[in-house]
């Protein structure tokens, strides 16, 4: 099984408002970057299809490493924030309705395949491929700000 990592991060100017999302992709050393974005948009959307566009890219199972600034992303994983809502229906523990409910679906389903875990950094802290990321985010954001 071939081993990638994914770093991921979404922007968006005014929540909501034009957002742009941007990703790394790196095997055996060989580095893909993409991005892309939306008109009218919330910065945890971005952040989720950043992960899911990422991951989607992917052409067979893998063992990957996804790391984000998203604290909102990777909390649902490393803290199981995800495997409650689902036992709950879709609701979180104040039991209102979770947001991003067909983002997180599809998340849940290109991960399917895959070995997966998550890694947390600390976001605009000189982390280079989370800088990349931004970059490439920011950057779709303004196309969509005109």
């Amino acid at each position: 099984m071939k081993t990638v990592e994914i770093f991921t991060d979404g922007a968006c100017s005014g929540n909501p408002g034009p957002g742009g999302w941007g990703a790394l992709l790196r095997y055996n050393g060989i580095e893909k970057t993409m991005s892309g974005g939306e008109k009218e948009t919330t910065n945890n959307r971005m952040e989720l299809t950043a992960v899911i566009m990422a991951i989607k890219a992917l052409k067979e199972p893998c063992s990957i490493t996804i790391t984000s600034d998203s604290s909102y992303v990777c909390k649902a994983f490393l803290e199981g924030w995800i495997w409650n809502w689902i036992k709950k229906g879709w609701k979180k523990s104040d039991k209102s309705p979770v947001l991003n409910t067909d983002l997180w679906k599809q998340l849940l389903e290109a991960l399917e395949p895959h070995e997966y875990k998550f890694v947390w950094v600390k976001g605009h802290a000189g982390h280079p491929e989370n800088e990349i990321c931004d970059k490439l985010a920011v950057a779709k954001s303004a196309e969509f700000s005109a």
